[in-house]
């Protein structure tokens, strides 16, 4: 059974649960779930994750927190009880867990690592505070740590900062916004200094003391690793000053055995010290750690004959420094120790050891030895800061290794009450002795007593350092053989304080002898009393003592006998009366010198301070001993403070009148000393006499009448300054006036209570009389009134002891009062005054209601002048947030309501004209200069906007109703409204709040909106009706659109758990507002007419912001104005424009999506259909969001990483909306420029030219002005549409389409000529010429052109299932072409079929691609027919102003005839016809129609025949008119092609498949076709008769063979078709000759045998070797059976059936070859998408398929890869593909002689594509491949092979390449059966590939399409070419490898072909300069020498 828990409401999942039974709630490791039922082992529950869903899940995976349930039952809430910190902590984590993750998506990786380490260290400091076992402190720090991290992850992750006070998270309901604020900002500090410090308490105002932070330095000794010295040594370490050139602490000793340990073991790893009490000051001076060593043992560390080895002396052996300002920089940004090695130098003179450590720091290296290694002293330093409490406490584990605390020499910079210290610190500074008649100089040691008045030597009171115990005796170090030794050795004297006065030291000088016994001999000793006759001790100085002569046997037993004697000079002076026959005899020549310095708290060597302790010795010198005080240094009297003050109060009473001033004076003199920082610390010391120790019950009568007395003359006297240091004092007067008063009234039981308060009164007044005095005349008095108002909020306190709260509010009130209301009084003072005020409001007085309502209107008053001035606006902002803080604590416990009311009036108006100000001058400093002026700063804006926000939320609703109803006109309620509208508009737009202070923000909104909200309602009452007032209407929507679109409330983008917690707090305000916003446009009535079309951008921006509610609520407002239009107008064309201009821009900044455009057409459609206009209305909603699609797509594409196709086209689809249906000319215009600039972007100059002529068409020649627009200027129609031509001529012109920019020349020379502009005209003119020279001159490359289909519903509006034709880019083939379409749409699926897809695809949710080839069909017919146009000019309107389109797919219709399958092979022609031709404003438009039709096997036969003939025609006609000039080879190939072709079955199977019996007996309708197809035969055996005529007459004489070939071919082929065709052998003489019948058979022209069809590429070498566009083989053509791109290898013996062939076929692009983007598709003939590339293949092809579709990328593929499943005959490969191999590889690959180099095996290869290539400038970049070295097996020379008598085997070359239909077949002529083996081979490479990169670096030559120059082809004789496979009788004797000669731009690329005889077909180009410079890669010489060996080799040939 069920039952609602009690106690477990909360816990975390500690197991996932997968949720695995019914009802079972899913649960994730570490998820916190919400208890609310249990049953046996199970709970029943929510996560808190997703609250919506309950569910049960085991009690076992669950552990329990402790929580607090409110509101208990079905909607309980509860809430964990553990520490705020811990629920943040863990909340923060799981916010930052996805952020992490997507940091490392984003490959951002270094920020990824740094919050892991952060995000491991909160987890670990959170599981330590939740352990409980910490302490407060520790507690504290831990959170300060969590905090710290916590803001630095949120800021780096772009999260909001988080407001805190002690680490937990604020309220922002408890607190008021100007403390909000304040929170921010230091949160923002923290974050930024990221290691916060001690948290030092700011004081907001005043001057308050900060206490000075000590710094401590920890030194540890490690090891003493250079410790050769084999003694025992102490170390003493010390800071030395270098600037002062004095030691400033005491000494730090440590002793060590000879080994380098410490000489007690107990001291291992204990050897420290920690220097305390270093100032800023000092941290800032030159200071270094200085160590000596001071080594124990022999006298001589070398000599062992020096002293006996039982006497041990201190010697001096070495120092080592270390500068602190080297380090201080790297030991402060550590926490933990970092170790240093000291070298420790040696002295070379023991003289100079006192200055050993200076010489060092000097680096006066003659004076030291440096030590042999770099080993030396190891210690390790620490900076530590704070009070030595502090360090403690923080730095435990320093102390417990017993650390040797080493203090200043004299007292720190703060003085602390209770440092009991009492130290002399003694220098042995030097002496001078007497040599006593010995040959050497001394070894002196001096020895030191402390003895007592009694003679009795004090225990333990000399310390050489500290870190060793004090010892009774000293005993120096000794310098060897020095009369004069200089020490320089401190000791501390710590002798206890009750012993010092009649101590003396005692000082005794021995020489220690080196000789045997080594004994040390007295010879004399000085002595020095501590404490002289008056009561002072030794002063600090130097003390030069006399020194006594003795000797060993002196006894000293009675000090009596020498203390008598004058210690030093001054001594001696004091007692001249001694006498001279006593028994120690003072040695005059001889002198001893030692310095002290006292750092005692109880003892003093002022006389002055004893005089005044003991003013009762002295009583006629008490007014000169007070006056003195005043000389006395501080530290004497902060030592006797208590003292000092007793006496003086005792004098007091003695005699008031008498020492009344001077007492005072004192007083005051002391008070004053401890406002200085170092005394500050004894402040408690004086409020603890104050309480306890002060005894004086009269004093305040005569401090009152002191003070009031320096008061009342301040205004005569001239000098004031001890006036000005009474009112510095006045704090401390008043505790001693009140306390004294206490005691008073303790004693007397309350008497004189009334003198008393009049007197205080009468002081009140004195008070408010130097106040009110004029200061501007006299500067003494202002510091006087200074000086009291800083001190006078001090005395509030002392008052409250004594006067009710009222009474003292009304003495402050007065006093404040009786300050100058004017602003005027002077910038200082305003300044003093106001930070009177801010600490009157901070005191504790103020925080009393009843003293609040007394003081407020005086305070107010002030701030009210000054923000009216615009004077002191951050002391005044902090005044105000203080005031505000104060009323919001105030308000959570009381009523506020009457200081609120006083504050509105007060202050609320001046407010908001302060923030105006000040954000006008933000704005415009920022405009002006980028800067600010220090009053602008945002910190001052954002000070007082959290004031007006502060006030404005204390505001209730009486509040307000007060405040409109006390404007006494509409003007000024008027001005108020705008003002506060203006104030909030600002407030959003400027965004004062960074945009990570969300809290801030939201407070602000939430503010503002409840404002809005009191004063919509006043708007309304008074501004509605007959008062309507557009500029208040105006400026309320205004503000509302602005709130409704900030970014803050946009909660879309906000994570849920953020969006939970705003919408928890205040809902959504932007709904709000909307609700606001609609039903005061309701309340508009009448008026709404004067908002529109002013408020539609604004609404539609409102109606843009996703929020489904607020969408609901503000569409109907435009059916509003468009009823409203309607009903003033008859139409609503105002707001149609607005709402179309504004829509454009307000989507293309990111708003808006597809539930809009739904929405808006949802609702404003209903609304429309009830209105009597529903029909105009119903189709501009339809148009609106027929815009918004288009809108959305091009955003989508722009905003996208989309591709330029894709922005280019959703452009031109919005630019035709906008003309064609919404008729918008301006925005058609925009994006106009829009798609021109992403042309050139894309550089497609044409498309660019094309579109700019859009905008250049809607101009007119007229001189009518143009207003500025986009980036023209203002100017005359006539100018800018001349500017536009002059730009599209240039377009053009750069995108090589001279023939469309001619008549714009033209145009442009008309208009120029009719104003008689005759320079424009002649440069028109010229321009217009030059572009005829370029067409004929320059070459252009045809492009392709690709049908696309996009199906699929995914796919952007414009493209939904439509196809479109795109003109391919220069050198752009199918699978280049395919593969960029699938890369611009990766979601694509290419189909694999040309079929047309059925509505399942069209309708799927899914992107389908559908791609093939087409062919342009021309309009222009007529050009392409005449005979005499150039090429050139011909091919231009071959590819441009196309609009029809074809594709052939071929299939068979009936049985296939197996023997010849053309008699079944149909072709399917589909025509499409575009919207538009291309080229024009894009590279693709949409297909409007297509038709289809099918053509006969007969019809395509005739087709083929015909192009053929035509080509053949125009070919010879060209070489009869001589425009074809020198060279033949176009002619030779295209003949040999034809005849070739023929010879080997080419028409004989149109003869066998329609000349047949059957054929005619079956189809008696095609008689007539069949009649025309023997007329085209004939016709072109004919035209083959004259064109061969043609060839002889300009044959070269070395290509005569061929030309024989191609008579003796010519009669086979006249005599194949003898039978049929009778009257074939009338031909002229120049064909005759016998034939010889060829076995090798490659079918080359149209009636391609189906059998054994193998794909080859249509650009791979044997193809192009004909390739040029006059030569294709004979039936090639096949008018389009778009074969094109197939090398169809035929044999009998293989049968594959054509259909399938034709499905395979090979793409246009597939040839890397043509990948180069060589030669366009009408070159090799139309090539349809059939025959280049149809994605569809039987599984048989796909192999072959996958080869050849995707030859780009497979580039090292081995070249069997293009003759896949060769058909073996016997183990070879067939005849036919044999020999088609030879050739193919033959003319491609590098030559197989072995004396060629690799360089020009590549280089002299044929390069057929080289005809395609455009000649310009630069040449097109192209990819870079390697040539190919592939292996392939030799190939055998087929065995049937006629033989000729030559040597050598040679290609011979026919070719056709009009379908891309090569035969290409090789004879071997030559007794070798096998040709050379091949070393090198390549399947289709590109062209710029030929040459190996290794050795040849010849850069791309661009090369002519046509070869029409005359001057172009003449005979190759400079360039030479080898035979492909050189005859072995044609070798050249010289074996020298020639090397490469690099190609001329025209030669190299022509074929140079040579026959059998190895004649050349060669052309010259000694005319034509070069375009490009080619680098060569030999030097000339060398050149030369090839050339020699070419032509050796030739002519031996």
């Amino acid at each position: 059974m069920w039952s609602p828990t009690e106690e477990e409401k909360y816990g975390v999942v500690i197991c996932s649960f997968r949720g695995a039974v019914p009802q079972g709630l899913v649960l994730e490791l570490g998820e916190t779930v919400q208890i609310l039922e249990k049953c046996e082992g199970w709970y029943r529950g929510v996560s808190i994750k997703k609250p919506n869903v309950k569910g049960i899940f085991p009690a076992n995976y669950i552990h329990l927190k402790k929580a607090i349930v409110s509101n208990r039952g079905q909607y309980e809430t509860v809430v964990p009880l553990e520490d705020s910190v811990v629920t943040e902590v863990t909340a923060t984590l799981q916010e930052w867990a996805v952020l992490w993750k997507q940091l490392y998506v984003k490959h951002k990786v270094d920020l990824f690592y740094k919050l892991r380490h952060v995000m491991n260290e909160l987890i670990d400091l959170r599981r330590q505070l939740l352990s409980g076992h910490l302490t407060q402190d520790q507690v504290r720090e831990v959170k300060r740590h969590l905090t710290v991290r916590l803001d630095w992850g949120n800021e780096h992750l772009g999260l909001d900062l988080v407001p805190r006070k002690d680490f937990e998270v604020v309220d922002s309901d408890q607190i008021s916004v100007s403390d909000l604020y304040k929170m921010h900002l230091s949160s923002r500090h923290s974050v930024q200094q990221s290691t916060s410090q001690v948290d030092t308490i700011r004081q907001r105002h005043g001057d308050a003391c900060r206490m000075p932070v000590p710094h401590h330095f920890f030194l540890s000794l490690k090891s003493f690793t250079y410790n050769t010295i084999g003694e025992d040594t102490d170390v003493f370490f010390s800071l030395y000053d270098v600037r002062e050139g004095k030691q400033i602490s005491e000494r730090f000793m440590v002793r060590l055995n000879k080994n380098g340990g410490p000489r007690n073991p107990e001291k291992i790893d204990r050897m420290c010290a920690l220097f305390t009490d270093l100032s800023s000051k000092d941290m800032k001076r030159d200071l270094y750690i200085v160590a000596h060593v001071i080594r124990i043992g022999r006298m001589l560390l070398n000599d062992s004959k020096k002293g006996p080895p039982h006497l041990h002396y201190r010697r001096p052996y070495g120092c080592a420094v270390l500068s602190i300002m080297d380090v201080l920089q790297s030991i402060s940004e550590i926490k933990e120790e970092k170790d240093f090695v000291l070298k420790v130098y040696t002295c070379n003179n023991e003289n100079e050891w006192c200055q050993i450590h200076e010489n060092i720091i000097r680096k006066s290296s003659t004076k030291y030895t440096a030590p042999s290694s770099n080993y030396g002293l190891i210690i390790s330093l620490q900076l530590l800061r704070g009070d030595m409490e502090q360090v403690r406490r923080e730095n435990p584990m320093i102390f417990n290794r017993g650390v040797s605390v080493t203090r200043k020499l004299g007292f720190p910079d703060v003085i602390m009450p209770g440092d009991i210290r009492n130290d002399l610190y003694l220098t042995l500074e030097k002496g001078d002795f007497e040599r006593g008649g010995k040959s050497v100089q001394k070894n002196i040691e001096v020895t030191m007593y402390v003895l007592y008045a009694d003679g009795e030597i004090l225990k333990d009171c000399i310390s050489l350092g500290s870190g060793e115990p004090s010892r009774s005796a000293y005993h120096s170090f000794v310098l060897y053989h020095n009369n004069s030794p200089r020490w320089g050795e401190i000791i501390k004297l710590p002798i206890p304080i009750d012993r010092f006065r009649g101590s003396h030291l005692r000082f005794e000088f021995r020489h220690c002898s080196t000789k045997d016994k080594g004994e040390k001999k007295l010879f004399g000793f000085a002595f020095t009393p501590l404490m002289r006759d008056d009561g002072t001790t030794l002063s600090d100085d130097i003390h030069e003592l006399y020194v006594y002569k003795c000797d060993e046997n002196s006894t000293f037993n009675n000090h009596a006998l020498y203390l008598g004697l004058p210690c030093c000079k001054e001594d001696y002076n004091g007692c001249p009366n001694i006498p001279s026959s006593l028994i120690f005899q003072r040695s005059t020549k001889e002198s001893f010198s030692v310095s002290t310095q006292l750092s005692s708290t109880k003892l003093t060597q002022n006389v002055d301070l004893l005089a005044l302790l003991k003013w009762k010795a002295y009583p006629d010198r008490v007014m000169d001993i007070l006056g003195r005080l005043r000389h006395v240094s501080g530290e004497e009297i902060v030592k006797f403070l208590q003292d000092i003050l007793d006496t003086l109060f005792v004098v007091l009473d003695d005699n008031t009148e008498k020492y009344g001033l001077l007492v005072f004076q004192s007083l005051v003199f002391i008070i004053n000393l401890l406002r200085d920082s170092k005394y500050f610390h004894f402040r408690p010391v004086m409020d603890t006499y104050i309480q306890k120790h002060f005894a004086g019950a009269l004093a305040y009568k005569e401090l009152i009448r002191c003070l009031k007395w320096y008061m009342d003359r301040s205004a005569e006297l001239v000098r004031q300054d001890h006036i000005q240091e009474a009112m510095r004092a006045l704090e401390y007067l008043f505790k001693f006036i009140v306390q004294s008063r206490i005691l008073y009234s303790r004693a007397t039981c309350g008497m004189e209570e009334e003198q008393f308060r009049s007197s205080i009164q009468e002081l009140f007044q004195s008070i408010r009389f130097v106040l009110s005095l004029d200061s501007r005349s006299s500067e003494t008095l202002i510091f006087t009134q200074a000086a009291l108002l800083n001190s006078f909020p001090a005395i509030f306190d002392e008052l409250l002891q004594m006067f009710t709260v009222q009474e003292v509010a009304e003495f402050v009130r007065g006093t404040l009062g009786s300050m100058p209301s004017t602003v005027h009084i002077g910038q200082s003072m305003d300044v003093v005054k106001l930070q009177s005020i801010a600490r009157t409001v901070d005191s504790r007085l103020f925080s009393f209601s009843e003293s609040r309502r007394i003081l407020l209107p005086v305070v107010l008053h002030h701030i009210h002048l000054h923000l009216r001035q615009q004077k002191e606006l951050l002391i005044c902002s902090g005044i105000l947030s203080s005031i505000f803080s104060i009323i919001k604590t105030s308000s959570l416990e009381g009523d506020v309501v009457e200081e609120v009311e006083m504050m509105v009036e007060s202050l609320l108006d001046v407010l908001l004209q302060t923030l105006l100000t000040i954000m006008s001058k933000s704005q415009s400093q920022e405009a002006v200069r980028g800067q600010r002026c220090p009053q602008c700063t945002a910190e001052i804006t954002g000070e007082y906007v959290s004031c007006l926000l502060s006030l404005l939320r204390q505001m209730s609703d009486t509040h307000f109703q007060h405040l409109l109803d006390n404007f006494q006109s509409k003007d000024e309620l008027k001005e108020f409204l705008l003002k506060i509208f203006c104030v909030f508009r600002n407030l959003m737009k400027m965004s004062v709040f960074p945009r990570d202070w969300m809290v801030m923000r939201l407070l602000t909104s939430n503010i503002i909106v409840t404002t809005v909200q009191y004063l919509s309602s006043a708007l309304h009452k008074n501004f509605t009706e007959t008062d309507f007032d557009f500029k208040v209407w105006n400026s309320y929507f205004s503000l509302a659109v602005l709130f409704i679109n900030q970014p803050s409330l946009q909660l879309e983008n906000a994570t849920p758990a953020k969006r939970k917690k705003i919408l928890d707090k205040y809902g959504d305000m932007r709904v709000m507002m909307a609700y606001e916003l609609f039903s005061m446009w309701q309340n508009l009535g009448e008026h709404k007419i004067h908002f529109i079309p002013g408020m539609i951008g604004p609404f539609l921006g409102v109606t843009l912001v996703p929020q489904p509610e607020v969408r609901n609520i503000m569409i109907p407002i435009f059916h509003d104005m468009m009823d409203w239009e309607q009903r003033k107008n008859g139409n609503f064309k105002q707001v149609e424009a607005e709402l179309i201009d504004k829509l454009d821009s307000l989507v293309s900044e990111g708003k808006g999506d597809e539930n809009y455009r739904e929405l808006f057409s949802l609702l404003l459609l209903e609304k429309i259909e009830q209105e009597t206009w529903r029909e105009t209305g119903i189709s501009f909603v339809t148009s609106v969001t027929r815009l918004m699609e288009r809108l959305l797509d091009y955003r989508d594409c722009m905003k996208g990483d989309e591709t330029e196709n894709k922005k280019i086209g959703c452009t031109v689809n919005l630019m035709n909306f906008y003309k064609s249906e919404i008729n918008k000319e301006e925005m058609y215009i925009r994006y106009i420029h829009k798609l021109c600039d992403m042309h050139l972007q894309a550089e497609n100059y044409t498309e660019a030219a094309f579109t700019l002529l859009l905008y250049c068409e809607l101009l007119q020649w007229e001189d009518r002005p143009l207003r500025e627009f986009l980036h023209y200027p203002s100017q005359s129609e006539w100018q800018r549409k001349e500017g536009l031509c002059r730009k599209i001529i240039h377009y053009f012109n750069k995108g090589k389409s001279w023939e469309f920019g001619i008549p714009l020349c033209r145009e442009l020379a008309m208009q120029y000529e009719s104003l008689y502009d005759y320079q424009s005209l002649s440069w028109i003119r010229k321009m217009e010429a030059t572009y005829y020279d370029n067409i004929m001159e320059q070459q252009r490359l045809e492009p392709e052109f690709f049908r696309v289909g996009f199906y699929g519903r995914k796919f952007p509006f414009f493209l939904r299932n439509k196809e479109y034709v795109c003109r391919g880019h220069d050198y752009e083939r199918l699978e280049a072409f395919q593969q960029r379409m699938l890369s611009e749409f990766p979601q694509a699926i290419a189909m694999q079929h040309p079929n047309h897809p059925d509505d399942s695809i069209l309708q799927c949710d899914a992107q389908y691609l559908q791609i093939y080839a087409v062919t342009p069909i021309p309009d222009n017919i007529d050009v392409l027919q005449m005979d005499r146009v150039p090429d050139r000019i011909k091919s231009f309107y071959r590819v441009n102003n196309i609009r029809k389109f074809r594709y052939d797919r071929p299939f068979h219709k009936g049985p296939k005839d197996k023997d010849n399958e053309f008699k079944s092979l149909w072709i399917e022609r589909t025509t499409l016809t575009l919207t538009h031709s291309l080229p024009g404003i894009s590279r693709w438009f949409e297909v409007e129609r297509r038709e289809l039709v099918e053509v006969s096997p007969l019809e395509n036969a005739i087709q083929v025949v015909e192009n053929k003939n035509q080509e053949l025609r125009t070919l010879i006609s060209q070489y009869q008119h001589k425009q074809m000039h020198g060279n033949i080879n176009l002619l030779s190939m295209c003949l040999n092609g034809v005849i070739d072709a023929a010879v080997n079955g080419g028409i004989a199977r149109y003869q066998e498949a329609f000349f047949d019996k059957d054929y005619i007996t079956k189809h008696p309708g095609d008689a007539e076709k069949i009649t025309q197809l023997k007329e085209l035969m004939q016709e072109q055996v004919h035209v083959l008769g004259v064109g061969l005529a043609v060839h002889e007459k300009f044959v070269h004489p070395e290509m005569r063979p061929l030309h024989k070939k191609l008579i003796d071919q010519f009669q086979m082929m006249r005599s194949s078709l003898y039978h049929e065709l009778p009257g074939l052998d009338k031909l002229s003489p120049a064909c005759s000759g016998s034939s010889t019948p060829r076995s090798n058979v490659l079918v080359s022209h149209g009636p391609m045998s189906p059998e054994s069809i193998k794909l080859l590429h249509r650009h791979s070498p044997l193809n192009l070797l004909g390739s040029v566009r006059h030569s294709s083989s004979s039936l090639s053509s096949h008018t389009s059976s778009e074969t094109g791109n197939l090398v169809i290898l035929t044999d009998s013996s293989v049968g594959e059936a054509a259909e399938e062939m034709y499905h395979m076929q090979a793409s246009p692009s597939t040839s890397s070859l043509s990948s180069t983007h060589s030669a366009p598709s009408q070159m090799i003939n139309s090539a349809p998408s059939s025959a280049r590339g149809s994605p569809s293949l039987p599984d048989k092809y796909r192999h072959t398929r996958e080869l050849m579709m995707l030859l780009p990328t497979h580039r090292d593929r081995p070249s069997s890869a293009m003759y896949p499943a060769a058909i073996m005959e016997n183990g070879q490969p067939p005849n036919f593909q044999r020999a088609l191999m030879q050739q193919m590889i033959g003319p491609c690959k590098p030559c197989s002689d072995p004396n060629l180099s690799v360089a020009e095996k590549g280089h002299y290869s044929l390069h057929f594509d080289a005809f395609h290539h455009q000649l310009s400038d630069a040449p097109p970049a192209l990819p870079a491949r390697t040539l190919r070295k592939s292996p392939l097996h030799p190939i055998p020379a087929s065995p049937t092979s006629p033989q000729s008598g030559l040597d050598g085997s040679n290609s011979t070359l026919s070719g056709s390449a009009s379908s891309g239909v090569s035969s290409l077949s090789e004879s071997n002529f030559g007794h070798s059966s096998e040709p050379p083996p091949r070393t090198d081979t390549m399947d289709s490479v590109p062209s710029q590939a030929w040459n190996t990169d290794e050795d040849l670096e010849t850069p791309y030559l661009p090369v002519r399409y046509s070869l029409s120059e005359p001057d172009v082809l003449e005979t190759l004789k400079s360039q030479p070419c080898r035979s492909h496979s050189a005859p072995s009788g044609v070798i050249p004797q010289d074996t020298l490898d020639p090397p490469a000669l690099p190609p001329k731009p025209y030669h190299s690329r022509l074929p140079n072909i040579e026959n059998e005889e190895g004649m050349i077909i060669e052309d010259d180009d000694k005319h034509r300069q070069l375009h490009r410079k080619v680098s060569q890669p030999v030097s000339g010489g060398k050149e030369e020498q090839a050339r020699v060996a070419w032509e050796h080799g030739i002519s031996e040939q």
